[in-house]
């Protein structure tokens, strides 16, 4: 295979990208959106910026990669990448993480990356959220590649391997990273379980019938993204109660485009990204009667869960939304009493927030409380399981 047998999906080339971004000037919409971000942005400088760039790499990093920090002013306390000594600068990588942010997950992780001296990636997107052919196009000039999603079933079948084919190729003959979320869409009470689903479509384009030898080709590495704060959270329990009470209710375009431009600029408090180890060595320690692909692919996403679960930062937030689900003074002491009443004042008005028929309060604030408490629950699970090795037969 060639690179052009992925022209439909891939990311735009250097050689192409100074045409594309000469077009993209002139687009009321990003003007649209740097200026809602940006009040004081000068227009006219960053045109003519964008029409001198021929390097995606020179894009990213001199105004892409200056934009993002400049909004992470706002948007956070602090923004940190730990773990970074774990990325092999040798061979590509498969980053997998959790998934909070629509757009900024990916690329604050990819700037941190590259500003800490390690090599840069390609970074999966949704076509659900490509509403408009700008998006598309500035995103696939942003280092992102398509994944099509509305699809019918046969379509959609044939698009994961094709899919699958581009990042095998991408890891193997370009020798360049990729990332991608563990699962489709953001999860909504911030379990962050990986879907079986991805898992086997990662496999799907790989030179081998096995599964398991497919997935230790892409050197697949967890990466826990923390934030303090999750802008959509008021969102996320507003689809709750939607979702409750019509289950045929489904978000649209326009609730996608709210939700990305919402968890773009919301605030975001402390940020951290946590790379853990590449998962081959776990791996390689699979039984070898595990050769049932669905079980081997279950087995897989425990793996990840694991390493993500593992290598989450807790914030007081979640000790606070722990113990007020829980009713108990559990983890009392991982924060003050202050740290508390800062807890609550925020969640509170994320509640105030949503505004809906038949507002179920009560119910709103348990998923307000969720969504926070989760991280907590899952690293409980990881503590009683921590005297019994993971075997996946089990």
């Amino acid at each position: 295979m060639t690179l052009s047998d992925f022209d439909d999906i891939r990311c735009y080339t250097d050689e192409e990208v100074n045409a594309v971004l000469t077009r993209l000037a002139e687009e009321p919409g990003i003007e649209k959106f740097l200026r809602g971000a940006f009040p004081d942005i000068d227009m006219e400088d960053v045109k003519r910026r964008m029409r001198s760039f021929h390097s995606i790499r020179d894009f990213h990093m001199e105004m892409v990669g200056v934009l993002l920090f400049k909004m992470s002013e706002k948007i956070t306390e602090f923004i940190r990448l730990d773990g970074g000594e774990r990325i092999s600068k040798d061979h590509a990588s498969v980053f997998i993480t959790n998934h909070r942010d629509i757009v900024l997950d990916s690329a604050y992780l990819d700037i941190l990356m590259l500003n800490a001296g390690y090599p840069d990636f390609e970074i999966a997107i949704g076509d659900n959220l490509l509403i408009y052919p700008w998006i598309k196009d500035l995103v696939r000039a942003n280092k992102s590649f398509i994944v099509r999603r509305e699809l019918p079933g046969k379509e959609l079948l044939l698009a994961s391997k094709h899919l699958s084919q581009y990042i095998h190729y991408t890891i193997s003959e370009q020798n360049t990273s990729i990332w991608i979320a563990q699962r489709e869409g953001r999860s909504k009470d911030c379990s962050d379980l990986t879907q079986a689903a991805v898992i086997k479509m990662l496999a799907m384009g790989g030179p081998s019938r096995d599964l398991l030898t497919n997935i230790k080709a892409l050197n697949l590495q967890p990466c826990a993204l923390s934030y303090e704060y999750d802008p959509c959270d008021y969102l996320k329990a507003q689809e709750f109660q939607l979702k409750r009470d019509n289950p045929e209710w489904h978000k649209s375009k326009q609730d996608d485009l709210f939700s990305m431009a919402n968890g773009m600029l919301g605030y975001k408090g402390r940020v951290i990204f946590t790379v853990a180890p590449e998962l081959n060595p776990d791996l390689n320690r699979f039984p070898a009667e595990l050769t049932d692909k669905g079980a081997q692919a279950t087995a897989i996403c425990e793996a990840v869960d694991r390493s993500l679960h593992a290598n989450m930062y807790l914030f007081e937030i979640n000790y606070v939304a722990y113990d007020l689900l829980n009713e108990t003074d559990k983890y009392a002491d991982r924060y003050t009493e202050e740290q508390k009443i800062k807890a609550v004042a925020y969640l509170n008005s994320r509640l105030e927030k949503i505004n809906i028929p038949n507002r179920d309060e009560a119910y709103l604030w348990k998923c307000l409380l969720t969504q926070y408490a989760n991280p907590v629950a899952n690293k409980e699970k990881l503590t009683e399981r921590a005297t019994t090795p993971f075997n996946p037969l089990t």
